[in-house]
């Protein structure tokens, strides 16, 4: 199957797919932060998105 690139919210809910302009823009809008905030917050806890989350509230 293929990655629907229409689909708004990413297809794999527990990872953060930074490679994908969708993805992106799902999380910053769902964290409500920036691109360089989301994408500093990858490097420091990995892609987890609860990870992130947790980064990003800490």
């Amino acid at each position: 199957m293929t990655d629907d690139k229409t689909s708004r919210g990413p297809q794999d809910r527990a990872r953060i797919a930074l490679g994908e302009d969708y993805e992106v823009a799902y999380w910053t809008g769902k964290f409500g932060v920036s691109k360089e905030r989301l994408e500093e917050a990858v490097k420091a806890v990995g892609n987890s998105a609860d990870a992130v989350e947790q980064h990003l509230k800490g």
